[in-house]
């Protein structure tokens, strides 16, 4: 079993930052690769980034050079630094791990960007 807390959201104005952050139960040594996805209002859930147990990155193309993943295994917890915000990042934003074959998701945290 996994348990995965999501912090840090909030309000920000356009053009703003906002760090996300995911604390695991548990060790995430075990775990290759860490998600983070977000889901807007009438939206299917979309993946934002991940990253594998050693560093290798990958992001959607919409937050390219904005977004930057991170993760602290000796912390249990990954990030998610969010730069130059825009209206259309407005969403809830999940955590997400695969272990043993089995999902395990976040509460999720809202991030809301004004104009």
């Amino acid at each position: 079993q996994v348990q995965l807390v999501e912090s840090g959201g909030g309000l920000v104005q356009a053009g703003g930052s906002l760090r996300l952050s995911c604390a695991a139960s548990g060790s995430i040594l075990s775990i290759n690769v860490m998600d983070w996805y977000r889901q807007a209002p009438g939206q299917q859930r979309e993946l934002v980034a991940q990253i594998s147990s050693v560093g290798i990155t990958n992001y959607a193309d919409s937050v390219k050079g904005r977004f930057t993943i991170s993760r602290d295994n000796a912390k249990n917890t990954m990030y998610l630094q969010m730069n130059s915000l825009k209206p259309e990042d407005t969403a809830v934003y999940y955590c997400h791990v695969q272990r043993a074959y089995v999902d395990y998701w976040g509460q999720g945290t809202q991030v809301t960007v004004s104009s």
